[in-house]
């Protein structure tokens, strides 16, 4: 497992650049609400990134409601962000790209 970087505040403030669509949470998150077009397809969706997840060995907090998928990144070992966050946040966005209804 490889040590997680924190991000600067510089970093942190730029993110609004880097991933439009996620928002900060008090600046040691960052999150963002996902529709599908029904359970089944929010759920395939967890399943895709639990998978990305375990590989990057850095897990989302998250919350499923029917059609609707909230996650929440921080680095809990830096305290706040990290790139950990920044990398799985890409490969959350990656993943969403292909699910219809979203």
């Amino acid at each position: 497992m490889s040590s997680a970087v924190p991000l600067t505040a510089d970093q942190i403030a730029d993110l609004a650049n880097t991933l439009p669509l996620w928002r900060v949470d008090d600046a040691k998150a960052i999150a963002r609400d996902f529709k599908f077009a029904d359970f089944s397809a929010a759920f395939d969706f967890m399943t895709e990134v639990a998978g990305v997840a375990e590989v990057m060995d850095h897990h989302p907090e998250w919350s499923n409601v029917y059609d609707k998928v909230s996650i929440r990144l921080t680095t809990h070992d830096t305290g706040g962000l990290s790139d950990k966050d920044i990398a799985l946040a890409e490969a959350v966005d990656a993943a969403a790209i292909s699910f219809k209804g979203h």
